[in-house]
């Protein structure tokens, strides 16, 4: 229970500074994945602004896969086609783009409909750790779908995680 009131306070506020920061200004999504960019500041009093952008995408992307969901267009990210690039790191200013595409599947309990990461610049992720903050929302006996470790030339690394959202898909126990 700490860990997931740890958890919570986190996202919020981390959730408080990336709006103060505006993030999600250049993220596009359509039926086919969604798309963008952060251009600024990579560090603020030593908070990861640039790695927050993640935190917007990934927020994104899980609305994204319920819309499409609701009307019929079961959707899951294709993690093998992810593109995740940073240029810049170490002058001060990042610019991290991500573009995250979507597959179509067949069915509705083959579809997922949330999605989140773990990860940060030059150091192992704490997949573990973010494992167990999300063991209780995935359905039933279902798991965590997990991308293999992606990492950018200047250290960027992130695992993207996605799962099927209990409230959306119930009905896929």
């Amino acid at each position: 229970m700490k860990q997931l009131v740890i958890f919570i306070l986190g996202l919020l506020s981390i959730s408080l500074l990336s709006s103060l920061i505006n993030l999600d200004d250049t993220i596009k999504c359509s039926d086919n994945g969604c798309n963008g960019q952060y251009i600024g500041a990579e560090f603020i009093n030593r908070s990861d602004i640039a790695h927050q952008f993640s935190n917007k995408m990934s927020a994104k992307v899980g609305d994204k896969l319920k819309e499409l969901f609701k009307v019929g267009k079961y959707s899951k990210v294709d993690f093998d086609h992810i593109i995740m690039t940073t240029k810049g790191m170490g002058s001060g200013n990042v610019t991290y783009y991500l573009e995250i595409p979507f597959k179509r599947v067949n069915t509705k309990c083959e579809a997922y409909t949330s999605f989140d990461h773990v990860g940060g610049w030059n150091h192992k992720p704490a997949l573990k750790s973010r494992k167990s903050q999300l063991k209780n929302v995935v359905i039933g006996h279902q798991e965590l779908a997990i991308s293999n470790l992606k990492t950018t030339p200047e250290g960027l690394q992130e695992y993207w995680i996605q799962w099927k959202n209990k409230a959306t898909q119930s009905m896929c126990k």
